[in-house]
């Protein structure tokens, strides 16, 4: 879905493929067909804007066959997709029965994540629309923050990915007329897990073509200020090269017993939901909700926060509600202003299937009907904040 800025320029927003589990070319061909295709007919679009993720396998049978390439562009554009952003951060099995930890490798210390990372942004510049010369990608914020934190050679061998994977790029926008962004995405339990830290690892960097990619439910979760956030970022220098519209789940009075029997229905065996509450001695947390539920890892007498991206449109029920508040803030800093800090959006709700029993969609027509509410609620934002959706 496309929007004109009060500035002139185009706003874009698609939603985030990993939601349907796929490794191989041939799922990621099913995707469009049975999900991205039915949300587009849903919100009654020409066009939908997808944030595809393309794991490795898939990444790699299209990297080696040019013409597997052309057709899944001539397939995007027969379905009335498009694709300017892609989800670089997981590399393989998101799809798997646990992923937890897993998630995190390759990091920007390993070859593979270096050698994955171009390849995406080789194929996204072959994917972008005729009309379109940027796009972005959303990846990994350096590593999990162990054994990085133990290893002193890491924070170098980082860096030195990053700026080769910045000369790449470089190279790729000459060869191609297609500017290509990378942005680190932080995360609760990262070594870049707020934007603030991303601002020193990114000066070292210091490339226009590498930023950060915000994502509104790890925002929150970390109870970072919007506003603070995204001025800091400003004053660096940094460049928001996307952000993903996500919530994060919210308890304002953990310490009741019926707050945590709710916590407790979204502590799942699937994903990592890191936790956090804010104390007057910083920020507490634990790597996972399941561990903050049991008691005595997490002070309970201020309001925790777990990243678990619940559904932008459908906050869990009381006594639990969604940071969607924190998400509308940002965006409104984002886009709003006279001129927008970024151009790619992305609805990032992953984790349908890991909600409780009763809050999952059943069937294909009840999770592309949840998707398209999500980025209803999202277009009506952004024609709220005083931009023009176009068709």
């Amino acid at each position: 879905m496309r929007f004109r800025h009060p500035d002139g320029s185009v706003v874009h927003l698609s939603y985030c493929t990993n939601v349907h589990p796929a490794e191989t070319l041939d799922g990621v061909r099913a995707q469009l067909r049975d999900h991205c295709e039915p949300v587009r007919r849903r919100l009654g679009r020409d066009r939908l804007g997808i944030g595809l993720w393309l794991a490795r396998d898939a990444a790699r049978a299209l990297t080696n066959d040019p013409a597997e390439l052309r057709a899944l562009r001539a397939e995007l554009d027969s379905r009335g997709l498009e694709v300017v952003t892609l989800n670089g951060f997981p590399y393989e099995g998101f799809g798997a029965d646990e992923v937890k930890y897993r998630v995190y490798r390759p990091d920007w210390t390993e070859p593979d994540r270096l050698a994955h990372t171009t390849d995406l942004a080789r194929l996204l510049a072959a994917l972008l629309p005729d009309d379109v010369t940027e796009g972005t990608i959303s990846t990994l914020p350096l590593a999990w923050r162990t054994p990085y934190a133990t290893d002193p050679g890491a924070p170098r061998t980082a860096r030195t990915a990053l700026t080769t994977l910045a000369q790449r790029l470089d190279a790729l926008a000459e060869l191609t007329g297609k500017s290509i962004r990378v942005g680190l995405e932080p995360e609760p339990g990262c070594t870049v897990e707020t934007t603030a830290d991303a601002i020193a690892p990114l000066t070292d960097v210091g490339h226009e073509r590498i930023g950060i990619c915000v994502d509104t439910c790890h925002l929150a979760t970390s109870f970072e200020d919007p506003g603070t956030a995204l001025d800091a970022l400003t004053a660096a220098g940094i460049p928001v090269v996307k952000s993903q519209l996500s919530a994060a789940l919210h308890a304002e009075h953990p310490h009741l017993p019926e707050v945590r029997t709710a916590l407790a229905a979204f502590a799942e065996p699937r994903f990592l939901h890191q936790t956090r509450t804010r104390t007057a001695a910083g920020l507490r947390g634990t790597d996972d909700l399941d561990e903050a539920i049991a008691g005595g890892a997490l002070p309970d007498s201020t309001p925790w926060r777990a990243h678990f991206h619940v559904p932008l449109h459908a906050p869990p029920a009381p006594p639990l509600t969604s940071t969607l508040p924190v998400l509308r803030t940002a965006l409104t800093r984002l886009v709003g202003g006279a001129v927008p800090l970024t151009r790619h959006l992305e609805v990032e709700t992953y984790t349908w299937q890991a909600l409780p029993a009763e809050l999952r969609p059943r069937t294909r027509t009840q999770l592309a009907d949840g998707i398209a509410a999500e980025l209803t609620l999202a277009r009506d934002l952004l024609v709220d904040l005083g931009l023009k959706e176009l068709p």
